[in-house]
């Protein structure tokens, strides 16, 4: 009877953990005023190209996303750089496992691998870009490419 007893106090204690981590979450990207605005805007396409003193350099191609890092995302120093290499590592690999499934995911939306490698330091400004362009991304395109919500 005490064993019955103890299950399900860990039963109970589990749920009461973990209950509001997986219920409490919101599902849906709620877009701000000015990120309607721009996803609206009819632009031309556009390229983002960041070169540091590091070799390594980032290029991105996506309508708007220049105006979005300028106009809504956080201003560079308002994550850490570990912050962000630890995000960019799990969209990664998300991404490069949606690039290789067309099938079940828009081949428009997912066309290239990303060469990101966990450990490897590209510099704070390589990984801000990219870090900012999975948020931009996620929010334009209504994805969610990780177990958190994308914000601002």
């Amino acid at each position: 009877m005490k064993k019955k007893q103890l299950y399900y106090y860990f039963i109970l204690g589990f749920l009461f953990i973990l209950g509001p981590m997986i219920y409490g979450q919101e599902d849906e990207i709620v877009l701000t005023a000015s990120e309607k605005e721009l996803f609206d805007k009819n632009l031309d396409n556009e390229k983002a190209e960041v070169s540091n003193d590091s070799e390594y350099d980032i290029v991105i191609m996506d309508i708007g996303f220049n105006q979005w890092l300028t106009r809504i995302a956080q201003p560079k120093g308002y994550y850490t750089q570990s912050y962000m290499e630890n995000r960019n590592s799990i969209y990664v690999l998300e991404w490069n496992r949606r690039v290789l499934d067309p099938y079940s995911f828009d081949p428009q939306l997912y066309e290239l691998q990303i060469n990101y490698e966990f450990g490897v330091d590209y510099g704070y400004d390589v990984n801000y870009q990219l870090y900012n362009y999975f948020i931009y991304f996620q929010r334009r395109y209504k994805q969610r490419l990780g177990p958190f919500l994308p914000r601002i």
